[in-house]
């Protein structure tokens, strides 16, 4: 692994009274905390980037391309995502065959309801500026399966991708052999995520957990920064009702003596994440405590920040992405890195404040408030959850100034579609309700009902098909002239928006 970085005690001062301000507020937020925090240690001081927007598409090779969708089929075969049988066995079984390749290089792993990619891909951004090596684990993929496996902050070669696959197929094999049920899709991948990382080899892993936590796959890993963005209500059928309950499933990633960055979070959920770290005596970082946004305002392109980090204050950040929501996941993510350089309970120093510019300011993240067309502007969000469409109805109404914004929703079936359509119902002018190609889209008769209900007969249009509703919404934005400050924003699935990149040339 590379020396640790340089530091810059010249950016690490007491804290400001911006700091202090946010920290009184945390404070009076939770107070219910007080007991828990009284019996668990909290992390105190005293004092090469990613290229490209990493979304793949398909190979340019035929016969590539005929290989990875070969490769492709086969996972498609088994158990899908949404198809879950809570338990480690399996992938455990598989990393034993595979000679535990998940235990040859240290680890980030990050949990939580939203925000997981996004601060995946600046750890990672961070990590690669302090010449690291990273591997970076994250789903679901935008546009290709290759995506969701990244080494130095790109996806990683359809080749590649097919020869893992290969090397790895007959331990899934045994493993299959061997087991109740067979390895899933997930799980599959997951290893194939695991053995890559370790052929490359990475210095550090950035994983992203596929639901919940505890019997996720891939919690083999025993990371020493466990990260926890904002949890909120999202697969309740599976992880609880309230995000307390969730919270309980989600904590499961945290191990013993490691380090957790905890984002903002529901006073319920907070308490289940404290009492786990007293449980496995866990060093604990809380957003608006020990770390956080000083300050941020819009700028061109995206944002600029001042952060305060573990070890002291990072100035002047620029962040090429949009909304409030952003800029924490930003803070979260400052906070993981200096935590896995020991910065905060070994070290009372800030990271090279420089270095931490170069970082954020090379940040993509595809898909997520991402304009993909100008004249008129159409922009892309994943949001598939109300608080995931609350803050990209935020940021869209800081970070643009449509005078008329036309909404293309296309939603999975077993989301809170209600919920989400009600976040945007204040910022779309119009919305055209839509289907994207996989079996788990919402009919888009029964997604049409819901949204005339949430806004209207007048405001509610049906194309079935995405590129048919992509120009009927681009049609209706311009309505009012050339210049008028119409926009689209695409939104209600990963998938849906990954197909509407596609269909409007970005990949």
């Amino acid at each position: 692994m590379s020396q640790l970085p340089p530091h810059d005690d010249s950016d690490a001062p007491d804290a400001p009274d911006a700091f202090e301000e946010i920290v009184q507020a945390e404070t009076g937020r939770d107070p219910d905390l007080a007991v828990i925090e009284a019996g668990s240690r909290t992390l105190r001081t005293q004092g090469a980037p990613p290229q490209g927007d990493g979304a793949a598409g398909r190979p340019k090779d035929p016969e590539v391309d005929k290989a990875l969708r070969a490769v492709e089929q086969e996972l498609m075969g088994r158990w899908p995502e949404t198809k879950l049988d809570p338990s480690l066995v399996r992938i455990a079984a598989l990393m034993d065959l595979l000679g535990e390749p998940q235990r040859a290089y240290p680890s980030i792993h990050i949990t939580g309801t939203n925000g997981k990619t996004s601060t995946a891909r600046m750890i990672e951004a961070l990590l690669g500026a302090f010449e690291l090596r990273t591997g970076r684990y994250t789903s679901p993929h935008v546009q290709s399966i290759t995506e969701r496996i990244s080494l130095d902050g790109a996806p990683i070669d359809p080749e590649r991708f097919i020869e893992t696959y290969k090397d790895i197929q007959p331990y899934v094999e045994m493993t299959d052999s061997t087991q109740e049920h067979r390895l899933s899709f997930f799980e599959t991948l997951t290893g194939m995520a695991y053995a890559a990382f370790a052929d490359a080899p990475v210095d550090v892993a950035v994983v992203e957990v596929g639901m919940g936590g505890s019997w996720d796959a891939t919690n083999v890993i025993d990371a020493s920064v466990a990260v926890v963005t904002p949890i909120d209500l999202d697969h309740v059928e599976r992880l609880g009702a309230t995000a307390g309950e969730i919270a309980v499933e989600k904590a499961g990633i945290i191990k013993r003596a490691a380090t957790v960055i905890l984002a903002q979070q529901p006073v319920d959920a907070a308490q289940v994440m404290l009492k786990k770290a007293v449980e496995v005596d866990a060093t604990v970082a809380r957003e608006g405590m020990e770390f956080g946004v000083v300050s941020r305002e819009v700028a061109v392109g995206g944002q600029q920040m001042t952060l305060r980090g573990l070890g002291g204050e990072y100035e002047e950040i620029f962040l090429p992405l949009h909304g409030a929501h952003q800029a924490h996941n930003a803070a979260v993510a400052l906070a993981a890195v200096e935590a896995f350089f020991g910065i905060g309970a070994e070290q009372a120093r800030t990271l090279d404040n420089e270095t931490v510019r170069k970082a954020f300011a090379s940040v993509t993240s595809p898909g997520r408030l991402e304009v993909v067309r100008r004249s008129p502007t159409v922009v892309l969000d994943a949001a598939h959850n109300p608080a995931g469409a609350r803050a990209a109805a935020e940021a869209v109404t800081e970070a643009f100034s449509f005078s008329r914004l036309i909404g293309v929703v296309g939603t999975s079936g077993d989301k809170d579609v209600r919920g989400l359509l009600e976040a945007f119902e204040p910022i779309f002018a119009e919305v055209v309700v839509t289907s994207n190609s996989t079996g788990r889209a919402m009919d888009v008769d029964e997604l049409a009902a819901i949204a005339v209900e949430v806004f209207g007969e007048d405001r509610v249009q049906v194309e079935p098909r995405l590129d048919d509703a992509l120009e009927e919404a681009i049609t209706l934005a311009e309505a009012e002239g050339e210049f008028s400050g119409g926009g689209v924003l695409v939104t209600g699935s990963v998938i849906t928006v990954g197909e509407a990149r596609l269909l409007l040339g970005r990949g």
